[in-house]
């Protein structure tokens, strides 16, 4: 009788032991924790109060409660990765818990994105909030091509988003075909030149505007370098791609600076700070975060919004606090152009 409940007892932790973990299996803390952020409307935030969104932490009952009570925010966006990371991370935790309830979250972000879509294929930065610079088409920090990177994936069923809806395949396709066509009416050109293109646009006419009081208008190296990766990716580009593609490839040949990098240091007037310093060297070729329409001169801006052409003559804050300088095509020109080209007969 004895060994009988040994064994009894045994087997029923043994039992405990393979629910839990089977339970633990179908759960991901940080999935859970954007279940808990998403907004009504189906896209997420990248911050609350000024506090950015931090998915690693553990929330309290009581902090739950309240980020589920505000889900009926506009503060949803694009911006600095939020939504994208959130649709991607949720896609890949479905297919390691099978938990529905991460691919379902993901869907509703899918549909928020094809919601938040203008006519003319461009994305907002902030959907539905349209203050200030919010509601215009947004390249900046490649909040768009995050966007059409989804996208593409959907109407594709690569990447780990062959899980999602079937319906959603169609309606994907279109946003994508849409995308590149706002892609391409955007793009500027200088005395019949295709070059670059600015980081935010009128959602309206389609022209070049500034976003925050120190991006001014300007060809954007390292949004354009985004850009044209992704149209590189496109099977059987048209030949209005080919020479979007072409025509900003040579002007990031035409911009490139030698003999020099860009470093942040600490600022000895400031302790705790960081500034940002142009140093020579030999070895380096960069590209300016900015170059000035018309005439292809590196520029810089502080939140005064005033334009200037070399970086030490705007303040600290924002000397040290940005990417003024940066490699964002050295990969296109040394490698990824050169292969594309030969594959797609562009001379």
């Amino acid at each position: 009788m004895k060994i009988y409940i040994k064994i009894l007892t045994l087997v029923m932790l043994l039992g405990f032991t393979y629910t839990t973990q089977a339970q633990t299996a179908q759960t991901d803390p940080i999935a859970e924790n954007m279940l808990v952020y998403q907004r009504s409307v189906g896209g997420w935030p990248k911050a609350v109060a000024e506090v950015k969104v931090d998915y690693n932490k553990v929330l309290t009952d009581a902090r739950k409660a309240a980020t589920l009570k505000d889900a009926g925010r506009i503060d949803a966006t694009i911006d600095n990765s939020a939504t994208y990371k959130e649709i991607t991370y949720l896609v890949g935790a479905y297919k390691q818990t099978n938990n529905k309830a991460y691919l379902q979250s993901a869907e509703k972000g899918i549909r928020y994105l094809l919601k938040a879509q203008y006519a003319n294929g461009g994305w907002p930065q902030y959907y539905p909030d349209s203050a200030l610079y919010r509601a215009q088409i947004t390249y900046n920090d490649n909040a768009m091509m995050n966007v059409m990177e989804i996208m593409y994936n959907v109407a594709n069923r690569k990447n780990g988003f062959d899980v999602v809806d079937a319906s959603l395949v169609a309606p994907a396709a279109n946003a994508v075909k849409r995308g590149i066509d706002c892609i391409l009416k955007t793009q500027i050109k200088v005395n019949g030149k295709l070059t670059a293109w600015n980081q935010q646009y009128d959602h309206r006419t389609l022209q070049p505007v500034m976003a925050r009081k120190f991006e001014l208008v300007g060809l954007a190296s390292s949004e354009s370098a985004a850009i044209v990766q992704f149209l590189m990716q496109l099977p059987s580009p048209s030949t209005e791609i080919k020479a979007a593609i072409k025509g900003a490839v040579e002007w990031f040949d035409d911009v490139k600076l030698k003999g020099i990098r860009f470093d942040h240091v600490p600022d000895a007037a400031n302790p705790g700070k960081k500034d940002g310093v142009v140093v020579p060297d030999s070895s380096s070729v960069i590209w300016a975060r900015y170059y000035e329409i018309g005439t292809n001169k590196p520029f810089f801006s502080g939140r005064n919004s005033e334009k200037r052409y070399n970086l030490t003559e705007i303040e600290q804050e924002r000397r040290g606090g940005y990417a003024w300088y940066g490699v964002w095509p050295k990969k296109i020109l040394d490698k990824q152009y050169p292969a594309w080209a030969k594959k797609n007969g562009v001379k």
